[in-house]
């Protein structure tokens, strides 16, 4: 049974110093051209001063014509390779570890960013999301052949910048995870159709990610358990892409689950059984674990030392993710790894108008906001009134702030 402080290695090709990961959150602090602003170098090296092992960066754009929100960081051929470099330093303070999360987000663009975005299939995206989002058109052959290339020079271009390791966003109903989809995806050509078929989009991403980093270079894979939705991604299917993309080489599985149609990944209809293990998807974990080679991370839910290391003691996993606590309490892991009774319990922020919470995205500015403070060196503000959140968020965004920016 591992300790929460002893170091792992991944696939003889990483050393961490513990078994605490820093799950992906969309920062939103890119420049005007999409490259890193100093904010983020500053927000990861508090991370990374703050104890945790592995650092995996918000979602990182590979086409800056497919971008998922208005300041999403780009990684291409156009963007500012040594503001990379400043970023990737600066989260690598007292031997944190930093991964790249190479995205594309497909139909998931809103309506202010792009007219026409593009999907495996012209389907559009329902529960009401159908006001912000416009309904796809359904990828060409070379343009899926054309993306694939894009995620192999974001790769690239993230290793050559001085990253530890990359990680493909597999989950939560972006384009990976819409290929992978049997509601989203509806081709009837070798992208589509059997499970097969819908596997070829991520295992060819991969593929082309190894052509260009080496065999000697960390890629990981952030995937669905399940989409939680009537027709979606199942938990059969997902073992069944967990095992293949690990055979294919895949060197760490991070799991979560849900989309932004049914958004389990945050805690939505939870059973009580699952919120008292704290993790959302630890007994997916465990009914994958004998089958599986690659190192594999939980997130979801984590709030205290106790559960985290409970996690580790079943063996259903290697790492711990984290995401929400760490955009209050940079230091999470540090006190994590001091006390074993530490425990830190997070309210969902509301003005108690859920009209305005919906209108503001406070269940996402809100931690937007704290990431932001502490990019200008400031300590976040766990106490921090939702209507003081709306109040600043409507100074810095005017009208851009009722614009729905993610489903």
């Amino acid at each position: 049974m591992a300790a929460l402080d002893s170091s792992f290695n991944i696939n003889n090709k990483s050393e961490v110093k513990n078994r605490l990961f820093k799950s992906a959150m969309s920062e939103q602090l890119g420049d005007k051209n999409h490259n890193p602003d100093h904010k983020l170098e500053k927000l990861y090296e508090t991370w990374a001063k703050g104890g945790t092992g592995l650092l995996m960066t918000g979602n990182v754009m590979i086409d800056r014509d497919a971008l998922g929100e208005p300041k999403n960081v780009v990684l291409d051929e156009q963007s500012d390779l040594n503001a990379f470099r400043k970023w990737a330093k600066a989260s690598q303070a007292d031997g944190a570890k930093v991964w790249m999360q190479l995205n594309h987000p497909g139909k998931q663009i809103p309506k202010f960013l792009n007219s026409q975005p593009v999907a495996p299939s012209a389907i559009p995206l329902g529960g009401g999301l159908e006001a912000s989002f416009n309904c796809p058109r359904a990828l060409h052959n070379d343009e899926i052949e054309a993306i694939v290339q894009r995620f192999a020079v974001a790769a690239k271009l993230a290793k050559e910048t001085g990253f530890d390791g990359v990680q493909i966003h597999g989950a939560h109903g972006y384009l990976v995870s819409q290929f992978l989809s049997p509601q989203h995806n509806q081709r009837s050509d070798k992208w589509g159709g059997s499970l097969k078929n819908r596997m070829r989009f991520v295992e060819s991403v991969y593929n082309a990610i190894r052509k260009e980093v080496g065999e000697d270079y960390p890629i990981g894979i952030k995937l669905n358990s399940a989409d939680y939705s009537k027709g979606g991604f199942s938990h059969e299917e997902a073992m069944q892409v967990i095992n293949h993309v690990s055979d294919l080489g895949m060197d760490l599985i991070e799991v979560s689950g849900g989309t932004y149609e049914s958004p389990s990944m945050i805690g939505h209809k939870v059973a009580d059984s699952t919120a008292k293990r704290e993790a959302y998807f630890l007994e997916f974990a465990e009914s994958i674990r004998e089958k599986l080679d690659a190192p594999l991370v939980v997130t979801g839910g984590f709030r205290s030392a106790a559960a985290m290391q409970s996690a580790l003691d079943s063996d259903a996993c290697d790492l711990i993710g984290l995401a929400r606590p760490l955009a209050i309490a940079p230091d999470v892991s540090a006190n994590v790894l001091a006390n074993s009774d530490y425990r830190i319990d997070l309210k969902r922020p509301t003005t108690g108008v859920k009209m305005v919470d919906k209108m503001t995205m406070l269940d996402i500015t809100w931690y937007e906001f704290q990431l932001a403070r502490m990019g200008e060196g400031k300590a976040p503000k766990p106490g921090l009134s939702a209507w003081s959140a709306v109040t600043q968020i409507l100074a810095s965004l005017g009208m851009q702030a009722f614009k729905k920016r993610r489903a």
